[in-house]
């Protein structure tokens, strides 16, 4: 395994302090093989100092509670950032022990591992106290004792992630807030039972909050999303797609209170019309990004929004120099003319308009003549057929032509 001339001349003239500080640069990949090298790379590779930072993504099939034990001694109290997302086969039992030898964590990813519950959360609490961001993300045992433990463990938490952990409820939230006052991203997607009492929470104790995912949180409503924008002044990025009972009170609300607002994505929210993206575009210069499909900004499914909440939005501060990507896929009511109001937006880099069937390849073509470079992401049915001359031939629309 090692050479037998263990002075290579690398060895004689570099100092083992400066080989140290070149593996430090290294990945996992290339530290194993370093430490197969020679005796004096081995222990020069296996260093904790050069564990700092690991993500065993790519070996999350192989990777089982033991590796992860076995790491956490090797590293100690070097180790500030891990990943295990999608490693399956890590339980409770390898994460206590690896909380009790990483106490400097202050990066961990969870994502995927489904098989640990409230007892990592315990561990965590009880012996990492500088963790700072945590991903929870569909580990679906996770239940409001794991919020609970937190806060009263980790009170430096700035990130947390946990979409599609549907058994957190408002209890959980409330006293993940009250004890982290310091959170500023937090990813709720898919969490199902909260309501508008948790939002409340949320914006009476999280005054440093930029980003907040609701998405499918269904039961939200613009009272709890209100809150939200009169207590968390510094918000960037909001995504409420799938929250169908929000209506135009919530731009307005972000308008008077969320001049940061860089990202919007409201996909699915079929109650918001013009008159709320007018307020909007008023008064959020930063935007970049709206995603409205079906009502990143996202309007997808806004089936309410016409050329005129476009030219309001295209007309405002934000849109000459920073909207840089809009969709309007399903927005059945607009029509060439919102190009129109857009070709003035010069940082523009996409724009989705699929489903749009008043939108034509003309109008296209004369946006492109202002914006050369703009991404359009479009769809344009063939001609419907006509009907045999029995009559019995189907026509089809734009709908099963596409299905």
């Amino acid at each position: 395994m090692f050479s037998n001339n263990d002075e290579a001349f690398i060895n004689k003239k570099l100092p083992k302090e400066l080989l140290l500080r070149i593996f430090s640069f290294l990945d996992v990949v290339t530290l194993c093989r370093c430490a197969q090298v020679s005796r004096s790379w081995n222990l020069l590779a296996l260093d904790g100092s050069n564990w700092q930072r690991i993500d065993l993504f790519d070996f999350q099939r192989d990777i089982e509670g033991r590796v992860v034990e076995n790491i956490s001694k090797r590293c100690g109290g070097f180790l500030r950032k891990l990943s295990l997302r999608g490693c399956l086969g890590v339980g409770d039992s390898a994460l206590r022990t690896f909380a009790q030898n990483c106490r400097n964590i202050e990066l961990l990813s969870l994502n995927g591992c489904t098989k640990i519950t409230d007892s990592t959360c315990n561990s965590l609490s009880k012996f990492c106290p500088k963790l700072k961001h945590l991903d929870l993300a569909s580990c679906t045992s996770i239940t409001n004792l794991s919020l609970k433990a937190l806060s009263e463990g980790c009170a430096l938490l700035e990130q947390l992630n946990i979409s599609w952990c549907d058994q957190v409820t408002k209890d959980g939230i409330q006293a993940l807030v009250r004890c982290c006052p310091g959170l500023k991203c937090l990813f709720l997607k898919g969490c199902t039972q909260l309501e508008d009492e948790a939002l409340k929470q949320i914006g009476a104790h999280c005054p440093e909050l930029v980003t907040l995912n609701l998405q499918t949180c269904s039961q939200i409503t613009d009272e709890g999303l209100i809150t939200i924008c009169r207590g968390c002044h510094r918000l960037q990025s909001l995504c409420v797609s799938g929250c169908a009972n929000i209506t135009d009170a919530i731009l307005n609300a972000l308008g008077q209170n969320c001049p940061r607002l860089r990202i919007l994505e409201v996909a699915r929210c079929s109650q918001l019309t013009d008159v709320g993206f007018t307020s909007l575009a008023r008064n959020c210069h930063e935007l970049e990004k709206m995603d409205l499909e079906e009502c990143v900004q996202s309007l997808s499914h806004c089936e309410l929004i016409t050329d005129d909440g476009i030219r309001q939005l295209g007309s405002g501060p934000c849109a000459h120099d920073r909207l840089e990507v809009i969709e309007l896929d399903n927005c059945p009511l607009i029509t060439d003319a919102s190009l129109e109001h857009l070709k003035t937006c010069h940082s523009l880099d996409r724009i989705e308009l699929y489903d749009c069937q008043q939108i034509t390849r003309a109008g296209i073509k004369r946006l492109r003549t202002h914006l050369p470079n703009i991404k359009v992401h479009a769809y344009f049915a063939p001609v419907t057929p006509p009907p045999s001359v029995g009559g019995s031939r189907q026509r089809f629309c734009r709908c099963c032509i596409l299905l």
